[in-house]
């Protein structure tokens, strides 16, 4: 549909190809509900300010509560949930590991 409406504005000069591509495996969060689609996953935040004495975290979504997103944090021998405020959440994306490349490859197969 948007070749079309890009065929008839030509807010392009010249020719050009158009190209369409998904966020990746290893997407970005964006949204609050993508930390409930994502739960059980491993992933990377880095946070606008310091929360618990740290910036970043990496381990498994355990979800949201409320407006914050909660993780489990592997620093040792048990991971230690921590919860971070979504307004304070600079940037997240989820950790390619075999679980969330299984993850893809059964959501393709139920989207078919």
């Amino acid at each position: 549909m948007i070749s079309g409406i890009l065929d008839v504005e030509d807010p392009v000069p010249g020719t050009y190809h158009l190209e369409v591509s998904s966020p990746g495996i290893d997407r970005p969060l964006v949204r609050l509900d993508d930390y409930i689609r994502f739960a059980g996953l491993e992933a990377k935040i880095e946070a606008e300010r310091s929360i618990a004495g740290r910036r970043r975290f990496q381990g498994r979504l355990r979800g949201v509560a409320g407006e914050a997103v909660l993780i489990d944090c592997d620093d040792g021998d048990e991971p230690k949930p921590v919860e971070i405020p979504f307004a304070d959440i600079r940037r997240a994306m989820l950790v390619l590991t075999d679980e969330l490349i299984a993850a893809a490859e059964d959501e393709q197969r139920m989207q078919r």
